[in-house]
């Protein structure tokens, strides 16, 4: 059974920070404006064994969000706090008691929970502390605690591991393998199969990305809302899935805030969102690019997956809110969904999948092989499907691909379609083998690295993924080129090594004289004979 502290308070005394201090991290967005928490964030403590959790501030009235979001926020923290076996109940020490705070206390009470009261923001001056207001709560001895400077943190974590009493034993991990289930050693970047597979869902605002995680959660953990940007920090959830073979399988999810354009983040909250988001995208094994069925794929959405190639991570592409589609056609109406597409010729609704699913794949023409799935959170049509996918994905990472048949494939892939000539001359392969998985690294032998157009090298790439059934797996190939020849040397490969060399020692030759003298003077005696007049 994982230890839980939850963190509560009311808005703007400084939880997100404290978060961020007791797990030594930067996962929640700290800010001056409240209410920027409001999904419940957890991490573990490594030095303590517990699972930590920021929660939003209750009872927060104005400020940027809805009065339905609020509720919402504080319905996370109520169970967070029913989940919790110790309670950090974090007060203001600059601003003092408020009945707010009063109010906090008596529900703490209430709940029967072991409690820590910190008084935050108690950086240097303990005059400003009005310690009788915080015995009045009832809530025993107050910890004075600096979250920006570290005050009191040493304090804090004694108090939270006396409260939790001694940590379980647990046995150590099990050595890492080193072959496969072939007996075939791994290949460099292979995963841990006992490690959880991690997925991160992404997206534009208010594409479903939240509700599809509830959807896969089984409960109403993450803060779902019509509003675009709901969501702001990236929210991980450990859980469990049972495969089809009757198998357990454990996953990580994150969900992710919706990324937007740079230039049309708002606030610097929307900015430390989006780099939240963009850092679960490196954190993770498979990335969901979810996409509105009805919006099509947009200009923003190419951007968001061109983020998850460029951290060379495999993605399935879902396009959610497929029941608006579903309903369309059982009406007799017309979908009117992916407008940009311009999508003919259909009479059902598998007609019209295959022609939009033909058309995505266009518009994404730089993720060859990508998964595509169409599901629908608000009914559940097809959801169990996408961990179902992550788990092949996951299978083909690790693929060993036969140096003979990658060879014969890129010949063949050659001979029918010649690189195109740049600077008078064409790109060559002379061999090629696998050096590494996650993400597929390809070493290729060739005669000049900068012969190789972008164009074609998607037309290997694209080639590879389909002969080795590699859908949706990222290939990078390590080009490796002659050496470019140098006017005036020779051309066969044993005489310009020599001249190399003899060139090499020419530059580094440095006189005897001052090797002489430096020896003399490190005590290391005459480097060479000589000779005298009287010899």
């Amino acid at each position: 059974m994982p230890r839980l502290v939850a963190i509560v308070g009311r808005p703007n005394v400084g939880k997100s920070r404290l978060f961020n201090r007791l797990t030594r991290s930067r996962i929640s967005i700290v800010h001056d404006q409240p209410g920027v928490t409001r999904d419940v964030v957890s991490a573990e403590v490594a030095d303590g064994a517990f699972t930590l959790m920021d929660t939003g501030g209750l009872g927060l009235k104005g400020g940027d969000s809805p009065v339905e979001l609020t509720k919402a926020s504080e319905k996370q923290v109520d169970f967070a706090i029913d989940a919790a076996d110790l309670i950090v109940f974090v007060v203001d020490g600059i601003e003092g008691l408020t009945a707010l705070d009063s109010k906090i206390a008596s529900m703490l009470r209430r709940a029967k929970k072991e409690v820590i009261l910190v008084i935050n923001k108690a950086d240097f001056n303990d005059d400003k502390l009005d310690l009788g207001e915080a015995y009045r709560l009832g809530l025993g001895e107050p910890i004075r605690f600096s979250a920006e400077h570290g005050r009191g943190e040493a304090e804090l974590r004694i108090a939270i591991l006396e409260k939790l009493g001694p940590a379980p034993e647990v046995a150590p991990p099990a050595p890492r393998p080193t072959v496969d289930e072939s007996g075939k050693p791994l290949m460099p970047g292979a995963r841990n199969p006992d490690d959880p597979l991690c997925v991160c869902f992404i997206g534009r605002p208010n594409v479903g990305k939240s509700s599809l995680s509830n959807r896969l959660l089984g409960s109403d953990r993450l803060l779902v809302s019509d509003l675009a940007g709901t969501t702001r920090d990236a929210v991980e959830i450990p859980f469990t899935f049972l495969g089809r073979n009757n198998r357990q399988y454990p996953f990580r999810l994150i969900d992710t805030a919706g990324i937007k354009a740079q230039t049309k983040l708002a606030s610097p909250v929307e900015y430390f969102s989006r780099l939240r988001s963009l850092d679960a995208i490196n954190k993770c094994d498979v990335v969901f690019l979810v996409l509105d069925a009805i919006d099509g794929v947009t200009a923003q959405d190419k951007a968001i997956a061109g983020e998850a190639i460029k951290e060379r991570k495999p993605i399935i592409v879902i396009v959610n809110k497929w029941d608006v589609v579903k309903d369309a056609f059982r009406k007799k109406l017309d979908p009117d969904c992916a407008p940009e597409a311009g999508l003919h010729d259909y009479k059902t609704e598998r007609e019209y999948r295959a022609k939009y699913e033909q058309s995505l794949r266009t518009s994404l023409f730089f993720t060859p092989g990508a998964p595509v799935l169409f599901v629908s959170a608000m009914s559940g049509y097809e959801v169990d499907r996408m961990l179902n996918a992550a788990v092949q994905l996951n299978r083909a990472l690790d693929k060993k691909i036969p140096t003979a048949k990658l060879n014969a494939l890129i010949g063949d892939m050659a001979e029918r379609v010649p690189a195109p000539a740049i600077g008078g001359k064409r790109f060559r392969v002379y061999y090629a083998l696998q050096t590494g998985v996650r993400p597929f690294r390809i070493k290729l032998f060739c005669n000049r690295e900068d012969k190789l157009s972008e164009q074609y090298r998607r037309y290997l790439e694209a080639g590879m993924v389909k002969e080795f059934g590699l859908d949706g797996c990222p290939v990078y190939f390590d080009l490796v080129g002659k050496p470019k020849h140098t006017p005036g040397t020779p051309y066969s490969g044993k005489a310009a090594i020599l001249e190399k060399k003899r060139a090499e020692n020419e530059e580094s030759a440095v006189p005897k004289w001052k090797v002489r003298e430096a020896r003399e003077d490190a005590g290391l005696g005459e480097a060479f004979d000589y000779e005298t007049l009287e010899d």
